[in-house]
This record gives structure tokens, C-alpha cells and sequence, in this order.
């Protein structure tokens, strides 16, 4: 049983009240730091629970967040967090404490930095390992405007697994612009904390007159000879990286510092003076945190609740929707998992999201053929594609719009050389509360101009079986099968999934006057839609798609010669679905018979966070859109008094 918590204020005269923006906080003395910091822990818990969110990487991040914004002038100083999500004590801290209750619900707080939402984000993060570049633009661009304020990357979280994390710290090593990356080390990936001795180190390589010292002992050993000059580097490197544990980080041209204790305001705050005061070029601040620090259930959970739903404070327990249906998700894993089961060829593969995927249900049946490759999803394609290369069948799990971060690997390393990786496609569609950063709206353009490439969408639990199926089977090009978040339309299901008919699709109500062809998983809506047109005398037909790539041409044909209107749905861009059966009936002369055709996509915008539902009747792709847009294209003005069925 779980522990109850004491989750009262304290006693003492509260501080947060008093700390509307950062600058209120600099009034504080050292000493009140540490009440602060519980204040904002405790006020960051309270919110959580009412809106659910990202909930442990920012209670392993409170005392930072405090101190940097103590130490640094922000928003003259840029302070970038990196992943988001560890950004809301940063929040509370920057004039957003009244609002964090609307944290993901629509019109409120995104659960991530965001420019437009605040002067004090001064870049978004949704995507990890992108604030050393960011933050390294930003010091040559202060250079070059002749600037002198400071940009601070606070990298975590796992981001520092991703190669683009390296190649910004390489890049800035050889500018030697002044730049301050603070790595917050949450997981002891690195290293461990060694107290009072470790701090006491951490001070004195940070300070001003340590750095003076080594560079001018550095340009001494280089007038010395060549052997006595080396001889002089390996001793330094040796004693510091013994010491220290810094060796790679200056081999990449920063100044190590740390490790330190994340959580001691008396370790943290004259360190980053120092570094604040004393930094030349480039320097790398290692802290320690832990991840859901200060709430015993988030400690005690294997995720340190790294997302949650909405939860009781005093037990940690989170509410669950009653859900219909199974998710997508595990739909995937489990049917997966029963492939695996007759095929030892079957592999999987994720980037830092097992739990997202559902390849951590896989992975406790299979966990030698369960690789998580961090948060390196260029080397995850290409890992898999290396694996097709040598006969296994490689499953590359990867959300929608993080596949985005390798599409050069899927077109040279897959594409081009016809492997037969297969994409597991999560999160397609939209997401509610995460928002435009993790809106998979783009997937089946970008890969549908892919040679060598087959796109499959699923409409229901059952059609994803099928599709898992399919992809075993299919072994000499590359696919990928997208699927929602959320959960199924609560069909009987089969022991396991039955291959399709490579492109061809099936028709799931038919009528005569007009046509709906889906992609995915609006056929729900479109079938409400079609029961509504039956009812004003236009007998509909709606087809379920199932191929983006290769298209259904036979089944296209037939829905535009034998119907006056012909509406494609989709959950996705503009450049996708709709795209290539305009494509597709214009090769074949069907235009040229005054057929009207709509293609119904997601708006050419980003969509702000919301429930799914919602977004979805903003972006007019649910039933009530599907209607008008059918009167659109007759010329006709929708009856009044219309009521879609439920």
C-alpha cells in the first residue's frame, strides 16, 4: 500500500505568492530557496493532478529550475529545457502559476515550451535534443549583434542519447562561443554524485580563477616540446577525467563541471555563479536529479510517473477512462507478439518509447529481439534496415511525427535498397492534448512519394490485425501501417490477423449517388454521414481505402463512374490520400466527366492542443463535416434542423 503523503504548505510564511516572474524571485535571500522550491513542487503536483501531463521530469527538476532562475536574468538570459515537458516548475516560475490548471486543455498551457505562449520560452522543445544547437544559434547570434547575455541549454531527460545533442557540442567546441549547457542527468546514465567532495570540486573547476589558471597552463605547454606538451595534456585530461568524468565532454572542446547534486540549492547556486561569471567558451555543467523527486509514488513507479493521467494527490492513484475497446497500441504489440511466437525472423525495435509503443509488452515475452535504441531514431531506421539486410523482418516503431527525424534514412537506407523494414506507425492523426509538435499529420505524404514504398491505414482494431499480418508477409519492399491514439470501436476480434490483398481495398456500405472513400480511421464518422445523406435521398457508398500506397485503382474507378460525387477523408496533410486519387483519376480521364471530387485533409495549419473530438470538428473531418461538404459540392445548402446520428 502506498504511503500517504503530507502535501500541506508549509507553516512558514509562503514564498510563491510573492514570485510572480523571475525577477521577484532574485529578492529572495539563498536561505528561503529551499521553501520555495517545496512550494513549487507541491503547487506543480496539485495542478498535475487536475489536468494530467508529464509529471516526473519536472519534480526531478524543481531545485534547478529554482536556481537558474536566481542566478540568470531570464528572459535577457535564454534559458532553453530540453525535452519540454521538464519545463512545467519553469512555468510556474515565469507568470503562468494562475493558468497551469489548464495545462493541455484546450485554449491553456501547452504542455511544452512554446514561443508564442511566453517571453521566458525562447524556443520550443516538443522534440528532444535540439537546445545545444538552438542554444549555440542563439550565442553566435548574440556575438554577432555584440551582445554579452548568456544562453543556457538544460539538456535531459534522455535527450543526451540522440546524435544531434554531439554534433551541436562538436560544432560549439569549435566556435568557442560562450555557451552554458547544463546536462541534467536523471537516470545516474552517466555518473554518480560524490557528495561533499564532489561538490567542493565542482566549485572550485567552475570558478573563474580555475579557468584562468588551466587556459594559461594550457598555452604554456604549448610552447613547451612536442613530447612535454602532450605528456602535460594527458596528465590534465587524466586528472580531470579521474576526478571529474569530464574526458569526452572536452574532448568535444567543452569545460566539464560535476557532477553535482541536483537537488542541493547550497551545491547548485555558487556553481552556476561561477559559471556565469566565468565563462569564456563553452562549458558543461553535469547534474544529478531524480526523476519524480519529492512524491514517494512517483519515485516508487518504474516510469517515476513520466506521464500521467489526472490522480489523487494523497495516493498517487491516477484515473483511468473506461475504455470500449483495447488501444491501438496494444492491438499492435499483442498481434505482433503472436507473430513473433511462429516466426523467430520477427525483431522490434523502438526510440526511447517502449511503453508508447507497446514493445515493452513484446519485449517481456522477446527481450532479446527488443532493442530500444534511445532517443536516435535516424539510428533506429537504419539499425533495422542492417537487420533486413541480413534476413530478419525488423519492426521500427516509431510515432508519426518523430519518424519525421528519419526520413533520410527511410528513403536511402530503406527506400532505395528495397529493404523490408517494416513502420509500425503510432500516434497517426491527431493527439489532443500534446498538440501540433505531436500531430501525426504528414506521414503519408512524405512516404507516399517513396518508390519501393507500401502505406497502409488502419480503420478499426480488426483492420490492424489484418495489417500486422500483412506486413509479415510481406517481404521483398518496405511498409508501414499507421494507427491512432486511443481506443478501438470495440469490434470482435480474431485470434490473429489474416493478410490482405496487397492495395485493394472493400466496400462497407453501398448506395449509388455518392461516395466516400477513407483512410484510416474516420470510416466511423463517414459511415454516421452516409446514414444522414440516405436519409435526404442521397444514397450513399462508403469505402474503406486501407492502401494509401499502392492504390486501389480498380475500386477508384468503379466509385467514380458509378457515383455523381466522390469525397476522400483522411487524417493527415494535404499532399496525401486525396493527393493521389486526384493523381490517379486524372490519368485515367475520370475528371473529364463532371464528377465532383472533394479531398478532405487536416488544415494547412498547426492545430493547437484540445481533445481529440474537438480537433477533429475544428479540422470539419468528423460526420457533421463530411455532410456539409457533400451539399458543398452539389451546390445545395445543407437542410435545416439537420442531427447527425451518434
Amino acid at each position: 500500500m502506498t504511503d500517504l503523503i503530507d502535501v500541506t504548505l508549509p507553516t512558514k510564511t509562503p514564498l510563491l505568492d510573492q514570485v510572480i516572474v523571475p525577477s521577484d524571485l532574485r529578492h529572495l535571500p539563498d536561505s528561503a530557496l529551499p521553501q520555495l522550491a517545496d512550494e513549487v513542487r507541491k503547487e506543480m503536483i496539485d495542478a498535475v493532478s487536475v489536468t494530467g501531463g508529464h509529471l516526473g521530469a519536472g519534480l526531478g527538476v524543481v531545485e534547478l529550475t529554482v536556481a537558474l532562475h536566481a542566478v540568470f536574468d531570464a528572459p535577457d538570459d535564454r534559458i532553453i529545457w530540453d525535452v519540454g515537458h521538464q519545463a512545467y516548475p519553469h512555468k510556474i516560475l515565469t507568470g503562468r502559476r494562475d493558468r497551469m490548471r489548464t495545462l493541455r486543455q484546450g485554449g491553456g498551457l501547452s504542455g511544452f515550451t512554446k514561443r508564442t505562449e511566453s517571453e521566458y520560452d525562447p524556443f520550443g522543445t516538443a522534440h528532444s535534443s535540439t537546445s545545444i544547437s538552438a542554444g549555440l544559434g542563439m550565442a553566435v547570434a548574440r556575438d554577432l549583434k555584440g551582445g554579452h547575455n548568456n544562453v543556457i541549454a538544460v539538456i535531459g531527460d534522455g535527450a543526451m542519447s540522440a546524435g544531434m545533442a554531439y554534433e551541436a557540442m562538436n560544432n560549439a567546441g569549435h566556435l568557442k562561443s560562450r555557451l552554458i549547457v547544463i546536462l541534467n542527468d536523471n537516470d545516474m546514465s552517466i555518473a554518480p554524485p560524490t557528495g561533499a567532495m564532489s561538490a567542493y570540486l565542482a566549485r572550485l573547476v567552475s570558478g573563474k580563477t580555475f579557468l584562468t589558471l588551466r587556459e594559461t597552463a594550457k598555452n604554456i605547454a604549448r610552447k613547451l616540446p612536442r613530447l612535454m606538451e602532450e605528456g602535460a595534456r594527458r596528465a590534465d585530461e587524466f586528472a580531470r577525467g579521474f576526478v571529474m568524468g569530464g574526458t569526452l565532454f572536452e574532448e568535444l572542446g567543452f569545460y566539464y563541471v560535476g557532477p553535482i547534486d541536483g537537488h542541493n540549492l547550497d551545491h547548485l547556486l555558487p556553481v552556476l555563479r561561477n559559471v556565469r561569471d566565468a565563462a569564456e567558451a563553452p562549458i558543461l555543467v553535469h547534474v544529478i536529479t531524480k526523476k519524480g523527486k519529492g512524491y514517494p509514488p512517483a519515485e516508487a513507479a518504474a516510469d517515476k510517473y513520466h506521464g500521467v493521467t489526472k490522480f489523487d494527490v494523497i495516493t498517487g492513484k491516477q484515473s483511468k477512462p473506461k475504455a470500449n475497446a483495447p488501444a491501438y497500441t496494444r492491438v499492435f504489440a499483442e498481434e505482433l507478439t503472436k507473430h513473433a511466437r511462429l516466426d523467430d525472423r520477427i525483431v522490434a525495435i523502438t526510440a526511447a518509447m517502449p511503453s508508447g509503443t507497446g514493445l515493452d509488452l513484446f519485449g517481456k515475452e522477446f527481450p532479446t529481439r527488443t532493442f530500444d535504441v534511445g532517443i536516435a531514431e535516424q539510428h533506429a531506421v537504419t539499425f533495422a534496415a542492417g537487420m533486413a539486410a541480413e534476413g530478419f523482418r525488423p519492426y521500427c516503431a516509431i510515432y508519426s511525427t518523430f519518424l519525421q527525424r528519419a526520413y533520410d534514412q527511410v528513403v536511402h537506407d530503406v527506400a532505395l535498397q528495397k529493404l523490408p523494414v517494416r513502420f509500425p506507425i503510432d500516434r497517426a492523426g491527431l493527439v489532443g492534448a500534446d498538440g501540433a509538435t505531436h500531430a501525426g499529420a504528414f506521414d503519408v505524404a512524405f512516404l507516399g512519394c517513396l518508390p519501393n514504398m507500401v502505406i497502409m491505414a488502419a480503420a478499426d482494431e480488426v483492420e490492424l490485425q489484418h495489417m500486422v499480418a500483412t506486413s509479415v508477409v510481406l517481404d521483398d519492399v518496405p511498409c508501414a501501417f499507421r494507427y491512432p491514439r486511443g481506443e478501438g470501436v470495440g469490434l470482435d476480434m480474431p485470434p490473429i490477423g489474416t493478410p490482405l490483398e496487397i492495395g485493394k481495398g472493400r466496400i462497407v456500405k453501398e448506395g449509388s449517388k455518392i461516395a466516400i472513400l477513407s483512410l484510416g480511421t474516420r470510416l466511423q464518422e463517414a459511415l454516421i454521414a452516409a446514414e444522414e445523406l440516405d436519409a435526404y435521398g442521397l444514397s450513399t457508398t462508403v469505402a474503406d481505402a486501407r492502401f494509401a500506397k499502392p492504390l486501389d485503382r480498380d475500386l477508384i474507378r468503379r466509385l467514380a463512374r458509378e457515383h455523381a460525387v466522390l469525397i476522400t477523408i483522411e487524417e493527415g496533410s494535404i499532399g496525401g490520400f486525396g493527393s493521389f486519387v486526384l493523381h490517379a483519376l486524372a490519368e485515367d480521364g475520370l475528371l473529364d466527366r463532371g464528377l465532383k471530387v472533394r479531398a478532405m485533409v487536416l488544415p494547412d495549419a498547426f492545430q493547437d492542443h484540445d481533445t481529440p473530438e474537438r480537433m477533429y470538428a475544428e479540422a470539419k473531418l468528423d460526420a457533421t463535416g463530411i455532410v456539409a461538404k457533400v451539399f458543398e459540392a452539389l451546390g445545395r445548402d445543407i437542410p435545416a434542423g439537420v442531427v447527425l446520428r451518434a
